[in-house]
C-alpha cells in the first residue's frame, strides 16, 4: 500500500521530537499501521531549523497553507499552537479533506464544538491525544478501552509545572517564589507561567476529559479555575503531619445535579497513589461503575513523550484512513448528536470537605466562638488543632477539617469567621478529595 503523507506544522520541540520518533521507529510504525506513515511537508518560520531535520526528499515551506490544501497530504499535524493561526489552519486542513491530529488542548477547549462539526461535515478525523497529558493515552482510555462505564469521577494532576513546584516546595522547604525561579531555569516553567501557575493549562485539559468522560460539549468557559499562588510552605506541612498532600488537581465528577468541573489545590491523602505522584510527572484517575478506579501515570510534557501520544493518534488515522466514517469513534465518544445537556453546576454548589486555617487572638473563648460560627452555617467539623503560640506572640494558628458542605455555606462561613475581631487573618482556604467514592 501506498504510505500515507503527513503534512507536519510546526518543528519546535514537539514537532521535532515526532519526526524523530518516526524517523527512529519507522519500521515498527509501519508493522502496526499497516503501510508506511511518512512525513512529505514540514511547514515553520524557521526554515534552517526544518531543514535540519528534514530528509532530502521531503519538502519544506514557510508558508502553512501549502500543506493544508495540498492535494498529496493525506493528514495534516499541527504543533504550532496558538488559537488564532492555528485553527484558521485546521478549519482549512479539514476543508481540504484532511485528517487532522493536533496537541492543541487550549484551541479545543475552547473551539473545539466548531472543529469537531467541521471535521463531521467532510467525514475526516479529528485527534488529539497529545492534548491532554503529555504521553498517558487517557484520551483513547477514555474514548475506547472505558466505554463500557458510566464514568463517576476523573481527578488529575495534569500540569507538569504546578506539580514539579508543590512538590520542591515541599521536600526543600522553600517558598513559591524560590521554586518557581527554579523551575524557569530548568525549563520547566515558561519566562510567563501564567498559564501552569494559575491552573488554566490544567482546565484546557480537564475541560476535553470532562467532554469525553460524560458526553458533554466542551465548556471551558464554566470551569471553575484557581491556582497555587497563594499556598504556602507552612500549609503545605501542616497538611504533611495531618496525613496529606497538597496537589493541583483537576476535577470534574457526575453528582445529582449536573456535572462538576473544576480546577484547584486539594489535600489528598497522602495513602493515595496520586498523592505521591512527584517533580513533572503526571497522573489520572479515572472511576467507572464497572471498573472500579483506574489510575494512568507518565510524563506529562516533552518532545519524544508527547510525539508517543502524537503518533499513536497518526497510526489510528491510518487504520481507519478508508473506513465509513460513522463507524469510527467519535472525537467526543459519544455520537454528536447523543451529546447531553447535562448542566456544568456553579462552583458554589460543589459538596467536598475543606482544610480552614486561621490567626486568631490567644485567649479563653475563642475556639468557642470560631466554631460556634461554624455551626451555623451548617458545617460539621472533623478535626480541630491549635499550635502551640510562639513565646513573643499572643497570636496563634487553628487548623480545621469539615466534613463534606456546600462551597456556598463554607464561602458563609469564612466571611463571618474573619469579621470576627479575635481573627487576625484572612482564612485559608484548601479543599480535602479523598478520591475514594
Amino acid at each position: 500500500m501506498k504510505p500515507i503523507n503527513i503534512g507536519l506544522l510546526g518543528i519546535g520541540t514537539v514537532g521535532g521530537g515526532t519526526y524523530t520518533v518516526l524517523k527512529r521507529n519507522q519500521e515498527e510504525i509501519a508493522r502496526r499501521a499497516g503501510r508506511e506513515i511518512k512525513v512529505t511537508m514540514i511547514a515553520d518560520r524557521d526554515l534552517d531549523r526544518a531543514r535540519s531535520f528534514a530528509d532530502h526528499d521531503v519538502i519544506v515551506t514557510d508558508n502553512a497553507h501549502e500543506v493544508t490544501t495540498h492535494p498529496d497530504i493525506d493528514i495534516v499535524v499541527e504543533l504550532i499552537g496558538g488559537q488564532t493561526i492555528a485553527k484558521d489552519l485546521i478549519l482549512e486542513a479539514l476543508a481540504h479533506g484532511k485528517h487532522v491530529v493536533t496537541a492543541n488542548k487550549a484551541l479545543l477547549a475552547n473551539h473545539g464544538t466548531e472543529i469537531f462539526a467541521a471535521a463531521r461535515a467532510k467525514g475526516v478525523i479529528i485527534a488529539f491525544e497529545a492534548a491532554v497529558a503529555g504521553g498517558i493515552p487517557i484520551i483513547k482510555a477514555l474514548r475506547e478501552g472505558l466505554t463500557a462505564n458510566r464514568i463517576t469521577w476523573v481527578a488529575g494532576i495534569i500540569n507538569g509545572t504546578s506539580n514539579f513546584i508543590l512538590s520542591e516546595m515541599r521536600e526543600k522547604g522553600l517558598s513559591f517564589e524560590q521554586v518557581l525561579a527554579e523551575a524557569q531555569k530548568l525549563g520547566y516553567a515558561e519566562t510567563d507561567p501564567t498559564y501552569d501557575i494559575e491552573g488554566i493549562d490544567a482546565a484546557h485539559k480537564i475541560t476535553l476529559m470532562s467532554a469525553i468522560a460524560f458526553g458533554i460539549p466542551v465548556q471551558f468557559s464554566k470551569v471553575y479555575t484557581e491556582g497555587i499562588t497563594k499556598l504556602t510552605g507552612e500549609d503545605i506541612r501542616y497538611a504533611e503531619q495531618l496525613g496529606y498532600r497538597i496537589k493541583l488537581l483537576g476535577i470534574t465528577k457526575r453528582v445529582e445535579k449536573g456535572i462538576e468541573l473544576r480546577v484547584h489545590p486539594a489535600l489528598i491523602p497522602v495513602r493515595r497513589l496520586i498523592a505521591n505522584v512527584e517533580g513533572v510527572m503526571n497522573a489520572i484517575v479515572v472511576k467507572g461503575d464497572a471498573v472500579g478506579a483506574t489510575l494512568y501515570y507518565g510524563a506529562g510534557a516533552g518532545a519524544e513523550p508527547t510525539a508517543s501520544s502524537v503518533i499513536a493518534d497518526l497510526v489510528d488515522v491510518t487504520r481507519l484512513h478508508t473506513a465509513d466514517p460513522k463507524y469510527r469513534v467519535p472525537p467526543l465518544s459519544f455520537q454528536p448528536d447523543l451529546l447531553s445537556d447535562t448542566p456544568v453546576i456553579p462552583m458554589e454548589d460543589v459538596e467536598t470537605s475543606y482544610y480552614l486555617r486561621m490567626q486568631v487572638i490567644d485567649k479563653p473563648g475563642v475556639m468557642a466562638e470560631i466554631t460556634r460560627t461554624v455551626a451555623e452555617n451548617n458545617i460539621s467539623i472533623s478535626a480541630l488543632i491549635q499550635k502551640e503560640p510562639s513565646s513573643d506572640s499572643d497570636r496563634v494558628s487553628i487548623i480545621m477539617l469539615t466534613h463534606l458542605t456546600v462551597e456556598k455555606n463554607i464561602n458563609a462561613a469564612i466571611a463571618r469567621i474573619e469579621s470576627l475581631p479575635v481573627v487576625t487573618s484572612k482564612v485559608i482556604r484548601i479543599r480535602i478529595e479523598e478520591l475514594n467514592n
